[in-house]
C-alpha cells in the first residue's frame, strides 16, 4: 500500500478487514507502519534494513491513548537512528525487553502494581483495545480489599489453585458473594499479564470454573419505591436510619446526601444511564441548546458512543447542577468536592442511595436496579416501546432487529429523535409515578415506536 500522512483522526477511525491485516505506511517517519488487523487489533510496526542488507520489522506497540501517532513516530524515529548506528532495532528493543523482565517483582504486590500501570498505558490491552480508567479504578478496589491481604506478600510463582481458592473461599464465608468471582477473574488477569512477560511457567488460574454461581438480577422497583426515593432525594436530611440499622454506621442513623449527588441519582433514573456515565459527565459532552449528550467511546462499556437525547426536565437537572458550582473552574457536571479537575465516582451514587434506602426501608436494590426498572417500564404495556429502541437507549449493541453483525457493525444509526420519543415518555411516566405530574385522559401508550 502506498505511504500516506497518518492523522490521529485517520487512526481512531479505521476499521477492520475480516480475515486479512492491513498495512498503512506512514509518508512522514519512514518504515512506521500502523497496522490493522481482522479482529480490530491496533498496532505499530516499523520496518527497515540493516547495513547487510536483511530487512526486518519490529512491532513497537499496541495503538492507544498512551501510544499515539506522536508517540509511534517518536519511537519509530528512534529505531532510525539504531539503523543509522548500524544497529538491529529489534536486537535492540528485545534487549530492552529483557532487562525490563530484570525489574524487581518479588512479591504479588509488585506484580499487581506493574499489571495496573502496563494497562493505565495500554500496553497490556489482550482484547485489542485500552482498558477504561473506571475499570482499572474497580479492579484496584476489588485488590485492595479482597487480594491484597492473602496474596500480596507471596511470590508469584508459588501462587497456586488451592490457595487462591482458600481465600475465595473465605470470602464466602463472610457473606461476600458478588465479588468472589470478580476476584477471581482479576487474580487470573493478573497472572495471565505475568505469563506473557514470562514471569512464571504457568497460569494455575486459567479455566477455573467461577467459584460461586451467578443469577442475573431481576430486581426493580415498585412505583411506591421509586416515589419514595424521589421524595428523600428531594430531602435527604429530613430521612432517619431505623436505629437496629444505624448502629455501626459511618454516618449513624442520619442520611448525608449532598445537593448535587441527588440530582445525579435522579438523572440516571430519567435517563437511564449507568452511575459512572453520569458521574463522569462534562460540558464537552453536552449540547445543551440542542438537548443532547454524547458520551464518547472511552466511557462506555462497550466501547461505542452513545448520544442521548436531553428533555427539558432533564436539561433542567443538568442546569441545576451546574449553578451548584458556579464558582469552580471545572469541566465536569459533577465534580469531586476534593478535586474540581475530576469527576465524583460512581460508587458516591451507591452509598448515597443505600442510606436513602435504608431509611425508607427498601432492601435489596441498587442504583443500577434503576436503570433495569426504567427499562423493564418502557417495554410494557404502560408504554408499549419497542424492545428494539429500548436497547438504543440503554446503549446495547445486540439489539433485536435482525442479524447481530446487521446491528453492531453495519448499521451506525443514531436512532435519536426515536430515543428522544422513548426517554420522553418514560420520563412522563416516572414524573407521573413520583407525583410530579397528572397523565391526561387522552394519553395513551405509544406502542410500536422504532
Amino acid at each position: 500500500m502506498p505511504a500516506t500522512k497518518l492523522t490521529a483522526r485517520f487512526c481512531e477511525g479505521a476499521k477492520p478487514t475480516p480475515g486479512k491485516q492491513v498495512a498503512y505506511p506512514d509518508s512522514l517517519v519512514k518504515g512506521l507502519e500502523f497496522r490493522v488487523s481482522g479482529d480490530g487489533r491496533k498496532t505499530w510496526s516499523f520496518r527497515y534494513r540493516t547495513r547487510e542488507g536483511r530487512q526486518g520489522r519490529v512491532t513497537l506497540g499496541v495503538f492507544s491513548d498512551a501510544f499515539d501517532l506522536e508517540k509511534a513516530r517518536k519511537e519509530a524515529a528512534r529505531a532510525r537512528v539504531m539503523v543509522d548506528e548500524g544497529k538491529d532495532p529489534a536486537a535492540v528493543l528485545r534487549a530492552e525487553k529483557d532487562a525490563a523482565k530484570l525489574e524487581p517483582i518479588r512479591t504479588f504486590d509488585d506484580l499487581a502494581e506493574a499489571y495496573f500501570k502496563a494497562c493505565e498505558r495500554g500496553e497490556w490491552a489482550p482484547k485489542g483495545r485500552k482498558k477504561r480508567a473506571v475499570s482499572i479504578e474497580n479492579d484496584r478496589t476489588v485488590y485492595r480489599l479482597y487480594i491484597k491481604a492473602p496474596l500480596g506478600k507471596l511470590r508469584p510463582e508459588a501462587i497456586k489453585w488451592p490457595t487462591v481458592r482458600a481465600f475465595l473461599r473465605d470470602m464466602v464465608d463472610r457473606g461476600i458473594t458478588t465479588r468472589v468471582n470478580r476476584a477471581q477473574a482479576l487474580t487470573r488477569q493478573i497472572l495471565a499479564f505475568a505469563l506473557s512477560e514470562e514471569r512464571i511457567e504457568s497460569n494455575p488460574i486459567a479455566g477455573r470454573r467461577k467459584l460461586v454461581a451467578e443469577k442475573p438480577r431481576v430486581r426493580i422497583y415498585s412505583d411506591g419505591e421509586l416515589s419514595a426515593v424521589w421524595a428523600g432525594l428531594g430531602d435527604p436530611e429530613a430521612l432517619r436510619v431505623p436505629e437496629a440499622l444505624a448502629a455501626g454506621r459511618r454516618d449513624g442513623d442520619r442520611v448525608f446526601v449532598g445537593p448535587a449527588v441527588c440530582i445525579a441519582l435522579k438523572l440516571a433514573l430519567m435517563l437511564l444511564n449507568r452511575r459512572t456515565e453520569v458521574a463522569g459527565m462534562s460540558l464537552d459532552e453536552l449540547d445543551l441548546e440542542n438537548g443532547v449528550w454524547l458520551i464518547p467511546e472511552e466511557r462506555m462499556k462497550n466501547h461505542r458512543a452513545l448520544a442521548v437525547p436531553l428533555s427539558p426536565a432533564a436539561l433542567g437537572l443538568i442546569r441545576e447542577a451546574l449553578a451548584l458550582h458556579a464558582g469552580r473552574q471545572t469541566r465536569f457536571v459533577f465534580p469531586s468536592p476534593r478535586d474540581a479537575q475530576k469527576p465524583i465516582g460512581g460508587a458516591a451514587l451507591s452509598h448515597a442511595l443505600t442510606g436513602v434506602r435504608l431509611a425508607l426501608g427498601i432492601k435489596g436494590a441498587t442504583v443500577h436496579d434503576l436503570r433495569r426498572t426504567g427499562s423493564t417500564l418502557m417495554t410494557s404495556e404502560r408504554l408499549g416501546i419497542s424492545p428494539f429502541i429500548r436497547s438504543k437507549v440503554l446503549g446495547h449493541t445486540d439489539a433485536g432487529g435482525g442479524a447481530a453483525v446487521s446491528t453492531s457493525v453495519y448499521d451506525v444509526n443514531s436512532y435519536l429523535p426515536e430515543k428522544r420519543r422513548a426517554l420522553e415518555a418514560w420520563q412522563e411516566l416516572l414524573l407521573e409515578i413520583v407525583g410530579e405530574k397528572t397523565r391526561p385522559s387522552n394519553v395513551s401508550p405509544i406502542r410500536g415506536v422504532a
